[in-house]
This record gives C-alpha cells, structure tokens and sequence, in this order.
C-alpha cells in the first residue's frame, strides 16, 4: 500500500510539472497560441451557422418573392375581370344602340304605327305553346290583340293576355297563333299558322295556297292587314319548302320566322296603328 501511494505521488507531480511548463510556455508565447485553437474548433461551427442564416434568409426572400407574385397575380385578376366587364358592357352598348338605330329607321319607315318598347322576362315554350311575358301591360296602353315585332319590324307574335305591368304574347309559333299573309313576289293570299309538328323545329305552317302560282323556297311572306285586325306588312319569314298534305290534295308551305323567340331581349308592341284599306 506504501508501495501505491508513492506511485501515485510520483503520478500526480509529473502532471503538475506538465501543467506548470505547458502553462509557462503558453505565458512565453501569448494567448495567439490559444486564439488559435480556439478558432481552429469554432470555424466549422461559424461556417454552419452561416450556412444556416444564409439558407434561412433564402427562404425568407422566397417567401416575399411569393408573396408578392401572389399580390400581383390578384391585382392581374381583378384588372382582367374589370377589363371583361367593361368588355361586356361595350358589346350590350353596342347592341343597344343598334336595336335604337334600326328601331329608329322602323319609326320612320312606319309612321302609322305607335310603339311601346317592352323587355322579355320570360320565355315559355311547351308541348303545345310558345310565349313570351313581357314588362308592359295597360298603364302603357297594351291590350290585348295588340302585334309585337322586333327592331326590325319583324313579327314576333300577338298579345293574348293582359295585366297592369305585363302581358303575355303568343308567338308566330304557337299552335293558336293565326294571321292573314301575303306572299310577297306573287301577291298571294294565305294563311299563317302555328303547327304542333313544325313548333319545336322552330318552323310554321302556310297554309290555303290557292295552287295556281305556289310559292318556292326563299319567297318573303308578310301580313296582310285584310280585316284590320293587324297591321300590314309585318315580316313573318321566308318559304323553306312547299309540301303536299297527307290527302293528297292540296299544298302548303314551310315557313321560316325572321325571328328566334328564345333570343329575344328587347321587342316592341304596336299600341295603334292606321288601317289601310
């Protein structure tokens, strides 16, 4: 045991005498020696730590890079809805003032007619009928069997029924709608009809063709005005084709309407009109 702490002893003053040179030398040499050391084990940690920053910082900007194009991408949108909407309202301008144009050049044309301009509101087409209710009714002067057409003078159908602000018109196409026609080129007289097999192909039935001078595909074919029950001189449509009944016996015409019914925004009813005889 003696043995063992004199080995110890022995031990524990060589290290003391280590310390004291390494610490005499490291006195001599100044504190460079330590810096040194110090530097050498922290550089791989400051090299990390600013690898780290700059990669979070790089994040931080490509977040605000995002950000921005976010922002910017918004603004784009709103301008471009913005720039649809006056687009939009440009071409319903337009149209407007096109239907104002042609109605104006009607008013002129016919002066023995008295409009009242009328929107549709809603547009019926069944198994049987075809109707528009629009936004005029008798505190405008509409009654019933009054015509309407559209800016062109076209005939679009006749009033059958009547209220305060509205009315409702049964188009060329409906199968009750009937009206006395002339075709154009040949003077002859005939009737125009709504016809349950020919309503949903968006055609009508000319009728009581006297056979001794038919129509042919393209010819006009216009009211009459005989009776004065309407006015004279509204365009229905043109013949598509001339057929022969199921008898046999006698023709008639397929009629193309000048007007689609269910395209019709703004119409226009005759309130009065001259007879002509």
């Amino acid at each position: 045991m003696k043995n063992f702490f004199n080995k110890m002893g022995i031990w524990i003053l060589a290290a003391a005498v280590v310390i004291v040179v390494g610490l005499s030398i490291l006195s001599a040499t100044g504190t460079g020696l330590l810096d040194n050391i110090a530097g050498t084990i922290a550089s791989p940690f400051r090299a990390a730590g600013a690898a780290i920053g700059n990669w979070f910082g790089s994040v931080f900007d490509k977040f605000d890079d995002v950000e921005a194009l976010q922002k910017e991408n918004e603004e784009l949108r709103k301008r471009i809805a913005e720039l649809e909407d006056a687009n939009r309202q440009s071409i319903t301008d337009s149209q407007e003032n096109e239907r104002l144009r042609t109605l104006l050049n009607l008013r002129q044309q016919r002066r023995d007619f008295t409009f009242e301009s009328a929107k549709v509101t809603q547009y019926e087409n069944s198994n049987w009928a075809s109707t528009l209710t629009l936004n005029r009714g008798t505190n405008c002067g509409v009654a019933v069997s009054n015509c309407v057409v559209d800016e062109t003078g076209a005939l679009v159908g006749v009033v059958t029924e009547v209220g305060l602000n509205w009315c409702t018109v049964a188009t060329v196409l409906d199968t009750q709608a009937q009206f006395g026609v002339t075709v154009f080129r040949t003077g002859e007289a005939a009737v125009a009809m709504g016809d349950l097999s020919l309503m949903h192909s968006g055609k009508l039935k000319l009728s009581y063709l006297s056979g001794t001078n038919p129509p042919v595909g393209g010819d006009l074919v216009l009211t009459s005005g005989l009776g004065g029950y309407y006015p004279s001189g509204l365009v229905i449509g043109t013949v598509e084709d001339v057929r022969t009944d199921d008898s046999g016996l006698t023709q008639y015409a397929v009629l193309h309407p000048k007007v689609e019914p269910a395209k019709l925004v703004e119409v226009f009813i005759i309130t009065a009109f001259d007879i002509v005889d």
